[in-house]
């Protein structure tokens, strides 16, 4: 994010929307397009939308018109029938709530991907799923040349594959194992 060196608060963007439809970035003094706003939020960057002619602010029907070009692509996000309940709360006598619950069950839920992230970089970075990827491997090379031509060892390839059933069962048992673990932190 930008920050503006005199404040702790990060520098919020400011766009101008013409009646035109264009849409000037005055950080960078260039237009710039829908997709533009959509990489910068997606790179954690603060911006408004102003209407160039009366400064009235429209970040946020700017922000629904990215949401739907994304929706319009195939990004599917938002099913039907929580599209359906959103316009239902409109006039609701609980609509007040719904802006502040949405925001929190969000930010809930990036924090619990951010999490999971951390926790499956962790994982795999020499942990036991490190070992079963290995594992894995060495079976699937054991198993791939059980069927490539050889002179002599033809038949002991395929005994070797065939004593390999109390590994892949064991791996099987650890692969059990390690899922409980991880329902557990869930």
């Amino acid at each position: 994010m930008a920050k503006n060196p005199n404040r702790d608060a990060p520098e919020v963007v400011v766009i101008k929307k013409y009646a035109n439809r264009r849409l000037y970035n005055t950080e960078t003094s260039s237009y710039i397009t829908l997709d533009h706003l959509a990489t910068m939020v997606r790179e954690g960057r603060d911006f408004q939308v102003l209407d160039a002619r009366t400064d009235e602010d429209i970040t946020r029907s700017v922000l629904t018109q990215i949401i739907m070009d994304e929706e319009s692509r195939g990004q599917t996000m938002l099913p039907v029938n929580f599209l359906r309940q959103l316009i239902a709360m409109y006039g609701d006598s609980m609509q007040s709530m719904v802006p502040q619950y949405l925001e929190a069950s969000m930010d809930a839920f990036r924090r619990n991907q951010a999490q999971f992230h951390e926790a499956m970089k962790g994982a795999f970075a020499g942990g036991p799923f490190a070992e079963i990827a290995r594992r894995n491997m060495e079976m699937f090379e054991a198993a791939t040349s059980a069927f490539r031509p050889q002179g002599k060892g033809g038949p002991a390839a395929a005994t070797a594959a065939v004593s390999k059933d109390d590994e892949v069962a064991a791996l099987k048992a650890q692969l059990a194992d390690l899922q409980s673990k991880i329902e557990k932190l869930g």
